[in-house]
């Protein structure tokens, strides 16, 4: 390893009145202008840029700005307050030299150090200090002038130089291990400086506040039992009793089918199917197989389990829609197979568009589209049909009561009981449970930060399945009380509504935490936030309508119904 100093990459010529040198020329302001970022890796590991914040700590980004604008005489913003020299008004300044360190671990008084050869060894870190130089004929790296390059469109004739040039300086450090060198990176995201006791604290208060509705729910409902059960002993004895009311007075309609059935188990299908994806997910992420170290391997493993839980959401679409008296089986499954995916490859096409339009690196090959359809129609479809085959040659699941030939009417219901309020109400605790952790989520994906506390994330997960549970359980308990038996859709938009929440809160991120102006951004962001919020909502209203269902089966099988 030797280290270098100023060396040359390539020198690039802007000529005014080449309009496709122009071109070129206004592409690279405008990368400059909103702030465009290199992202290098060098082994498996990002290159960062290290600089000291107001507060004087030290914060080190996996990315660095290609340049950066003055719009104002003397008023440095954004990556030109790094340099005093980068104040003139309506200038670009272009970081076209970067200082490289490398630090590595020899290996010395190491068993795997055997294995390199003198002046070798295992990379610790490396750091990129991006700088604005105006080379002459012969590169000058000492060269204190920045290379600005003006505002207006260069005059016809004028020529532009540019030169890139990089130095490397190999450090050697044996103090820090090989396997804690994502520990600087990771010390200086802002998030880690947050005291964890709060976010402890936030999930314990959350958690409390869920016993406590469990003990308030439990409690009443063991009374409505026993003087049900009361009730119905003094019919049979003789004695004169009071007529029926709250639940058990619909225990006849409680189990009627609900409009949209199909379309009701298609969607739990696919939330059951996204359930286990993410546990399984988490889980692995937890046990520290999917670390930051392993670029690409959380998305990899969760593509792969959604591909193979397929058969999953077959069974349980198929069971769900047999048990509502359903006989278009073939239609049912079908739809189980391709509505979810389908509207999430469908979202994802056309976004990859847009990148190929733009001739963007993050565009995803057509060969890979293809691998990931011939893993949807190879792979998914085929275990969706063989867990619907199994689903429908089960018995149907037999309800504790029976359901009546004729409707019964449904009582007016007060402001609070009627579906909307209480759809709207239902995704509030939920969301409470994850707003914190949802905060650091969208700072890793759309700022640039690297994620790593899968163990809280894990915990806020388990977290929001009881909230949900518990939220539609209770808000389910009080419409069965006022004789409103529609609660099949409705225990599943309770708990997903949480998913307008969450869309509401990532259009605020847009808003106050993301300066994206132009339009391309915007309907990206937009784009992948509706794939995130469509499976939020399948799981979310997933786990109400299985919580909720329990809960009706379990209190109907336990009173006495003539």
């Amino acid at each position: 390893m030797k280290n270098v100093k100023c060396a040359t990459v390539c020198q690039k010529k802007y000529q005014g009145g080449d309009r496709d040198s122009e071109r070129k020329l206004e592409f690279l302001k405008k990368g400059m202008a909103f702030n465009y970022q290199h992202h290098w890796i060098v082994d498996n590991m990002p290159v960062t840029w290290c600089y000291q914040l107001e507060d004087e700590r030290q914060y080190c980004s996996t990315g660095f700005p290609m340049g950066c604008f003055s719009r104002e005489s003397r008023s440095q913003v954004d990556s030109c307050s790094i340099n005093a020299a980068y104040i003139k008004a309506k200038t670009y300044y272009l970081f076209n030299h970067v200082d490289l360190t490398i630090t590595y671990h020899s290996g010395v008084k190491e068993e795997w150090g055997s294995a390199f050869k003198e002046n070798g060894g295992r990379i610790i870190s490396a750091k990129v200090v991006p700088r604005s130089i105006k080379h002459g004929n012969i590169p000058d790296c000492e060269n204190k002038a920045p290379l600005d390059i003006p505002h207006d469109p260069l005059s016809v004739g004028q020529q532009l130089f540019v030169t890139y040039t990089y130095s490397v300086t190999y450090i050697e450090n044996s103090t820090i291990k090989w396997s804690s060198r994502w520990d600087y990176i990771l010390e200086s995201m802002p998030h880690t400086n947050i005291q964890w006791f709060s976010i402890l604290n936030s999930l314990i208060i959350v958690l409390f506040l869920s016993g406590m509705v469990a003990m308030i729910l439990l409690r009443t409902l063991h009374k409505d039992i026993a003087r049900y059960n009361q009730a119905s002993f003094q019919i049979e004895s003789g004695e004169d009793a009071h007529e029926e009311f709250g639940w058990k007075l619909v225990h006849g309609d409680v189990f009627r089918p609900p409009r949209k059935g199909m379309l009701l188990s298609v969607l739990l299908g696919s939330g059951v199917q996204v359930f286990y994806m993410t546990l399984v997910t988490l889980a692995f992420a937890c046990l520290g197989f999917l670390s930051p170290a392993n670029r690409g391997a959380l998305m990899t493993c969760a593509m792969v389990l959604y591909v193979c839980l397929g058969a999953t959401a077959g069974y349980v679409s198929a069971r769900i829609y047999k048990s509502f008296g359903g006989e278009k089986w073939k239609s049912n499954v079908v739809l189980t197979s391709m509505l979810s995916p389908g509207i999430v490859f469908s979202l994802f096409f056309i976004m990859n568009l847009i990148f190929w339009a733009n001739e963007s690196s993050a565009a995803v090959p057509f060969s890979t589209l293809i691998a990931l359809l011939a893993l949807w129609f190879g792979v998914s479809l085929p275990l969706t049909f063989i867990g619907a085959y199994f689903g429908f040659r089960k018995r149907s699941l037999e309800h504790p009561v029976r359901t009546n030939q004729i409707p019964r009417q449904i009582p007016e219901q007060s402001f609070y009981t009627q579906p909307i309020p209480g759809v709207i109400m239902g995704g509030v605790l939920p969301f409470g449970c994850i707003f914190i952790q949802l905060f650091f989520i969208l700072n890793s994906l759309w700022a640039s930060q690297v994620y790593y506390m899968f163990g809280f994330l894990f915990l806020v997960f388990v977290i929001l399945v009881i909230t949900c549970s518990e939220t539609t359980i209770l808000l389910c308990y009080f419409h069965l009380c006022a004789e409103d038996y529609h609660w099949w859709w409705r225990s599943f938009l309770t708990s997903g509504f949480t998913a307008f929440y969450l869309l509401v809160y990532c259009i605020h991120f847009f808003m106050t935490k993301l300066e994206i102006e132009d339009a391309t951004s915007t309907f990206l962001y937009f784009g992948y936030t509706c794939i995130m919020v469509y499976l939020f909502f399948v799981l979310t209203g997933s786990i109400g309508f299985f919580a909720c269902f329990w809960f009706v089966r379990k209190i109907y099988s336990v009173v006495k119904v003539d």
